[in-house]
């Protein structure tokens, strides 16, 4: 995720988006709005979102819709999810939100400090993790296909298994299987 990603806030009222936006703006982060759930999606298969605040209950595609395809593609399926609703406390909705794999469920109306605390931690900890995936990748190649690193010693090759050459032992070596060693 380029550290330029957005936080994607989904609602179908523009006066929650203003709230919302006002709110997330001391962070600092870059912020994007949406409308509908199309128009969400539009935006997260085109990249640059690092996390998605998400109102439930839009006409249309509704923000359940939305995660569930998110959790079909590649390249969204991480992407951490806040759902928003003004609808109070339901179980099957919590049951069907955290079965998708958001990361909370935040009842209007919405506490600023909260949710910049929520949004924070949710969005340093996914550029983390595609920062550490990255280098991952990025070792693995070096060690697949790369030369050794300055100042290390080249490893011996080891031979074929199937190569006849005969292996001495040191003298007295014990020849028992490990788990008689470790009695």
């Amino acid at each position: 995720m380029p550290s330029d990603a957005k936080i994607l806030i989904v609602d179908d009222h523009e006066d929650t988006l203003y709230a919302l936006e006002s709110a997330l703006a001391p962070l600092g982060y870059r912020l994007g709005r949406a409308t509908s759930g199309d128009e969400a999606l539009k935006q997260v298969l085109r990249g640059q979102v690092g996390l998605l605040l998400l109102d439930v209950r839009m006409p249309g595609v509704s923000g359940l819709d939305v995660v569930r395809y998110m959790r079909r593609v590649e390249q969204t399926q991480h992407i951490p999810v806040v759902l928003l609703t003004g609808f109070g406390p339901d179980q099957e909705l919590t049951a069907a939100a955290f079965g998708l794999g958001v990361a909370d469920l935040v009842m209007k109306p919405i506490d600023p400090w909260a949710l910049r605390t929520k949004v924070r931690y949710l969005y340093d900890s996914h550029r983390r993790r595609l920062a550490l995936e990255e280098e991952v990748r990025t070792l693995r190649a070096l060690v697949k296909d790369g030369p050794e690193p300055p100042g290390r010693p080249a490893r011996p090759a080891l031979p074929h298994p199937d190569s006849r050459v005969p292996v001495q032992r040191a003298q007295g070596a014990h020849t028992g299987s490990l788990e008689q060693d470790r009695t």
